[in-house]
């Protein structure tokens, strides 16, 4: 639309199913370009994308044409049909349900960004379970423990 100007960051987190830490190192690169792919076949950018094992955290200038549920649910499908389709695992491979999407302001892009980039480094000191209860609090976000993310780590 003419005279229509937005920009809206969104850092997107979400776990493989039953946590599972199964995300090996050697399919990182791969799964990180592919939903590069997806983001930008949706008028979207990456910023950042860095996988744990067990979970992704995803950096997005994000169209206003796509909802923050769509555009999540979006690289979830596509990209576990991907990772089927290619057969990473012998069996089948799944996100967890639900997911967490937390917006920034353009001054705190570069320390998001460098957050994302630095996963492995962080979660040496801390726990997945932690940092997303973290974010959650940082964002002042209600929660109720049943809808969390299956934590297997307490």
């Amino acid at each position: 639309m003419a005279n229509s100007y937005t920009k809206i960051f969104i850092h997107y987190v979400f776990a493989v199913k039953y946590r599972q830490a199964i995300i090996l190192p050697k399919y990182n690169e791969r799964l990180q370009k592919y939903i590069c792919g997806i983001v930008a076949n949706r008028n979207s950018k990456v910023l950042a994308i860095n996988n744990m094992p067990d979970h992704i955290h995803i950096l997005i200038s994000q169209h206003p044409s796509y909802s923050v549920s769509k555009m999540v649910q979006e690289i979830k499908n596509i990209s576990s049909k991907m990772i089927n389709e290619e057969k990473w695992f012998s069996h089948k491979f799944a996100w967890q349900r639900g997911y967490g999407a937390f917006s920034y302001a353009l001054s705190e892009i570069e320390n998001v960004k460098r957050y994302i980039r630095n996963q492995q480094k962080h979660h040496m000191l801390q726990s997945f379970k932690a940092e997303y209860l973290e974010l959650l609090d940082k964002f002042d976000i209600d929660f109720d423990d049943e809808y969390l993310f299956e934590f297997f780590d307490t």
